[in-house]
């Protein structure tokens, strides 16, 4: 009789303190929120984004996703790439170079041209790996980025886990 394959446990959430969020907490399938914290992107010695103006994707695992809006970045910062992903809340992904003084951080930022219903903020926003940036700031914390490569979200020590990405996580 063959076995099912077997996956790893639900991890022990940590218990967050006050003032701060647990990614086991947020919701499954995931919400947008409009947020007002400024937040502030550097790629090669430049800032390319600073503004107070962002939505950040909330789901269970994982650290938010801060979606910027195009406006918050300057001219030639962002190249349209081939290619995209999928996602089963927010639909097809299209994906940037991020371009700065030189540097480029390929396949560094992504949008839903087409979002599905519930996520049509996201239409007119980017998102960014923050570990493919110089730095990420939310508020004047700087920003560590998620584990593993797929997923771009953002660690402030606001928000606790542990996370998806991390080593061991994938049957989560």
């Amino acid at each position: 009789m063959a076995q099912l394959p077997r996956f790893p446990k639900r991890p022990q959430p940590a218990t967050p303190l006050s003032g701060q969020e647990s990614v086991w907490d947020y919701p499954r399938p995931p919400v947008v929120q409009h947020r007002s914290e400024r937040i502030v992107v550097r790629l090669g010695g430049r800032t390319i984004a600073d503004t107070v103006d962002s939505v950040r994707v909330l789901e269970t695992s994982h650290p938010p996703v801060y979606y910027l809006p195009f406006e918050a970045f300057p001219a030639g910062v962002l190249i349209p790439v081939e290619g995209g992903t999928f996602c089963e809340f927010k639909g097809m992904a299209a994906y940037f170079d991020v371009v700065a003084n030189g540097v480029v951080a390929s396949r560094g930022g992504w949008t839903y041209p087409e979002p599905t219903q519930g996520f049509d903020a996201l239409r007119t926003r980017v998102a960014l790996y923050p570990g493919r940036m110089e730095s990420c700031e939310v508020d004047g914390e700087p920003v560590t980025a998620q584990s593993g490569g797929f997923y771009g979200g953002w660690i402030t020590r606001r928000i606790v886990g542990p996370f998806k990405g991390e080593p061991g996580s994938a049957g989560w």
